[in-house]
């Protein structure tokens, strides 16, 4: 039967600084309006994530592709994921460089090689043999990375003071033929050890994708979420017959008496029902279900547009 396409995205849990407010919530609809318009001609949850996702790594208010943090040495490392609830294929990038959409690399790691992640050096050679454009460095670093890591490197400095302002991004979403996807790429933390390689590479950490329960994908505290292995956790949860929403609750309650780490999640089950959740202060996010866009970022808060409407004021510019 056919389904009723959903989409969820988020850009990142953690503390959006009032500044970027405005940018967080019209990076998120953009995406999710991208994203939903494949799902509306028929095409596939996985090209939507993907586009979706590459839509926040050009949006430099992410902290992934253009616009992510620097590591200890004042470079961009980046991690991607995107995964197919059909078959349980996933393909995934770490600490990737000079690559504008990791996402995109991810995808072709998934349907290219018979590998599901592939880093650094040997990622990058991947790139070249499938003619992926080499970016400069300078290209995908802001003004405003380049400021927080030069804070970040004062002897007085508390880099987790900034790491609270995170910004993973991630869609999920369910296609008219049922079948879901995840997608997952961040620029990881600032000022980060060289080589460190956070939950958004990690299958069942940085997302989850399998048709017989749902899809999710995570932000937050990477670490933390590898302990518990977030996303497979509240997919597992799902399988116990709890609704997305209870189930990511119940996920980041545990991450958060467990480890005391904090997250978000979106989260949407095979039949079409969906959740964006979250421990930390804020989490941009964004949803479209039976042409019904709706978006937020502070706990509670929830506007809801038709997409139509959204569409017109999104080609005037927000």
């Amino acid at each position: 039967g056919r389904m009723k396409p959903v989409i969820v995205v988020h850009g990142g849990a953690g503390r959006i600084f009032k500044e970027r407010e405005e940018g967080s919530r019209a990076g998120v609809v953009r995406a999710v309006l991208r994203g939903y318009g494949i799902l509306k001609q028929g095409g596939s949850a996985l090209d939507a994530v993907e586009e979706a996702v590459r839509s926040m790594e050009d949006d430099p208010h992410f902290n992934a592709g253009r616009g992510s943090v620097l590591n200890e040495k004042g470079e961009v490392e980046m991690d991607a994921i995107i995964m197919d609830g059909k078959n349980l294929d996933s393909g995934a990038v770490s600490a990737v460089k000079r690559i504008a959409n990791p996402i995109k690399l991810a995808r072709l790691v998934m349907e290219k090689t018979k590998h599901m992640l592939l880093t650094d050096h040997g990622a990058h050679l991947f790139a070249q043999a499938m003619g992926i454009p080499e970016t400069p460095g300078e290209k995908l670093i802001t003004e405003r990375s380049r400021e927080r890591w030069k804070k970040n490197l004062e002897p007085d400095s508390n880099p987790e003071e900034f790491q609270k302002d995170l910004g993973t991004v991630g869609a999920v979403a369910v296609d008219s033929e049922g079948n879901v996807a995840c997608a997952t790429s961040t620029g990881g933390l600032s000022n980060k050890l060289i080589g460190r390689v956070g939950d958004t590479a990690c299958i069942g950490s940085g997302g989850y994708a399998d048709n017989r329960s749902g899809a999710t994908s995570t932000t937050g505290h990477g670490e933390s979420i590898m302990k518990v292995v977030l996303a497979r956790l509240i997919l597992y949860h799902m399988e116990q017959g709890m609704s997305p929403e209870m189930a990511a609750d119940t996920a980041l309650d545990y991450m958060k008496t467990r480890v005391g780490g904090l997250g978000g999640v979106i989260v949407v089950n095979s039949s079409g029902e969906w959740a964006a959740r979250f421990s930390t202060k804020q989490m941009s996010w964004a949803t479209v279900k039976d042409d019904q866009l709706h978006y937020g970022i502070y706990a509670g808060e929830r506007h809801t547009k038709s997409v139509a409407e959204a569409l017109a004021s999104e080609s005037e510019g927000f």
